[in-house]
């Protein structure tokens, strides 16, 4: 079975990768573990009042949070009791949604395990929800983990 595990690092995120890491899944299933860094597009050519490294600085920090991320749920995959579990990770570019779908149909997904932090209203509308795109639009089975907040 290939398990695409999707974290950004949140609670949320972390509560999926436990749910991962807990289950005894069948010998020779492998989990993918992926995080998005959505970069930020820098203005056309305004005179900006930014300092001249702002855009990197900001895509460094964003690398730095997604590699955390990778590093904790492969770490907390390989330590868990279901030894037989193959565990790689990628750090993707682009829109969280668009590259969960892509990195699914791509890598021939079984199952998506991604976190979903609850927004409601106003914060849905705005932020969007990532896990509900993935649920709609995916070609492969999908869990969405809640997490107790």
């Amino acid at each position: 079975m290939k398990i695409l595990l999707a974290t950004d690092g949140s609670p949320c995120s972390e509560t999926a990768v436990n749910e991962v890491a807990r289950r005894p899944w069948p010998m020779g299933s492998e989990v993918k573990i992926i995080s998005a860094i959505e970069l930020p597009t820098p203005p056309a050519s305004e005179p900006w009042a930014l300092p001249p490294d702002y855009f990197q600085d900001i895509e460094k920090a964003a690398r730095e949070q997604a590699q955390t991320a990778l590093d904790k749920a492969s770490a907390k995959c390989r330590a868990s009791d279901n030894q037989q579990l193959k565990v790689t990770m990628a750090l993707l570019e682009g829109s969280p949604k668009h590259v969960i779908l892509d990195e699914a149909e791509q890598w021939g997904a079984d199952l998506i395990v991604i976190g979903s932090h609850g927004y409601r209203g106003l914060q849905r509308f705005l932020l969007g929800s990532v896990s509900q795109a993935v649920a709609s639009h995916a070609k492969c089975s999908v869990e969405i983990v809640r997490c107790r907040g």
